[in-house]
């Protein structure tokens, strides 16, 4: 194994594992932000308390989610020197305004919300937990302008053998990275709001704090609809631009061969990339790749042959990351549409309660998947069109690599385990009984 792949290694293991934190942390800020308004507006203590117990769980979510996600920025140092050189003068001042501004925003505004409880009024302890929401999403902001770069390089002029910012304009209105960011943020909410609805059934189905359980449930699933449903429709218009800005990564989804005008699809696909072609397809559905992709069911769908083979990006996993991800999308559909049918029933309806618990880790793998798609779908390119990410890794040992591979997976292990034990425990005891505010 050479420098190249350990490093692709190490930043995919570095990313997914400080991912499976991220999401959760976009969308709980939003729920527990709903509950102490609620609890503003209201002065009910079931409010205040759903504010603290969810509160809680979110602090440990981020805490971990911080320090998972500080190696990723060494990582573009250590082991991608070479493109941090070429497009860093885009790329670095993106991620400058993440750190300096919206993070600080976030954590400043934590800290505040942690310990004000004495020393703010309701409302303003409530306002203080909303600029907590907005700090972590403008966060995500930032952070998904870089990566849309990387997907759809704008706004860059080439000189002195790199790329230089030429317009910071037209890299923030990079409309490829605005498709993937209400992409994302939809998808947090959901798995957000799918957390709580797990762990608010596993209390009712132990019949444990019942008021307090099913009214979270409910605030949930209502954040649930609106992430499914815009999940949904933006993944259809972010698919449209792809199909524009990236057909390879396109063509690669569906496993699409060969140029083709009203092209079809098939809903059972076995990919056959040695012999450029598919083992397996059965049930044709005419013109509908044209139709998903372009809109028009005479739209020409480019196949892969068109592109070189050192162009194409893997296809096996780029084909099967997407059918995880629409799959398990519209199982979310059909799922919160039944439990908005039974939300008043919940402890008479105790499969939709089982389905609930059992469902917490699908939007993790949902949201896995989509990332998966997106990264790998880009392959070759680490800057699409622009730079190979073969031309893109430090001139380091591979040794070294596979070093701080192996010494970063066990402390994220430790970590991780470390997390997931806490948050645990804070599920299984439950909420502190508390009347009055501290």
């Amino acid at each position: 194994m050479d420098a190249l792949f350990l490093s692709r290694l190490q930043f995919a293991a570095a990313t997914m594992f400080h991912f499976l934190f991220v999401p959760l942390t976009l969308g709980l800020s939003l729920i527990v932000a709903i509950m102490e308004q609620r609890y503003a507006s209201t002065g009910e203590a079931t409010y205040l308390r759903m504010t603290k117990f969810w509160g809680k769980l979110f602090l440990i979510n981020f805490a971990v989610g911080v320090v998972t996600g500080i190696t990723l920025e060494f990582q573009f140092g250590t082991n991608w020197s070479r493109y941090s050189a070429y497009v860093g003068d885009i790329f670095g001042s993106l991620l400058a305004i993440e750190a300096t501004a919206a993070f600080f925003l976030e954590s400043t505004f934590i800290a505040v919300w942690v310990f004000g409880w004495k020393k703010l009024s309701a409302k303003a302890h409530s306002f203080v937990m909303w600029l907590v929401f907005i700090g972590a999403n403008l966060s995500a902001v930032w952070i998904i302008l870089a990566n849309g770069f990387m997907q759809n390089p704008v706004g860059y002029v080439m000189r002195n053998g790199r790329a230089e910012l030429e317009s910071f304009g037209a890299v923030v209105a990079n409309t490829f990275a605005w498709h993937q960011f209400f992409h994302t943020i939809s998808a947090s909410y959901l798995l957000a709001a799918m957390f709580v609805m797990g762990i608010s059934a596993y209390h009712l189905l132990h019949k444990n704090e019942v008021d307090f359980f099913g009214r979270s449930y409910r605030i949930a699933l209502n954040l649930a609809i609106f992430g499914a449903l815009v999940v949904t429709v933006g993944g259809h218009f972010h698919g449209n631009h792809v199909a524009e800005t990236q057909p390879s990564k396109l063509a690669a989804m569906e496993s699409h061969w060969e140029t083709t005008a009203n092209a079809p699809m098939y809903l059972l696909t076995v990919p056959d990339p040695a012999n450029e072609g598919n083992s397996l397809e059965l049930i044709k559905l005419p013109s509908m790749l044209s139709i998903l992709a372009y809109n028009d069911p005479d739209a020409t769908v480019k196949g892969l042959k068109d592109f070189p083979k050192e162009d194409r990006p893997p296809v096996v996993i780029t084909f099967l990351s997407f059918r995880v991800m629409v799959g398990l999308g519209i199982f979310f559909l059909a799922f919160v549409a039944l439990a908005w049918l039974k939300r008043n029933q919940l402890l008479e309806t105790r499969w939709l309660l089982w389905t609930s618990l059992a469902a917490i880790p699908l939007p993790y793998l949902a949201i896995q998947a989509g990332w998966a798609l997106a990264e790998v779908g880009r392959q070759p390119w680490i800057v699409y069109g622009l730079m190979r990410t073969s031309d893109a890794v430090s001139p380091i040992d591979a040794g070294q690599v596979g070093f701080t591979l192996v010494v970063m997976s066990l402390l994220y292990l430790l970590l991780g385990l470390a997390g997931y034990f806490l948050i645990i425990k804070n599920v299984k005891k439950g909420p502190q009984p508390q009347t009055l505010r501290a």
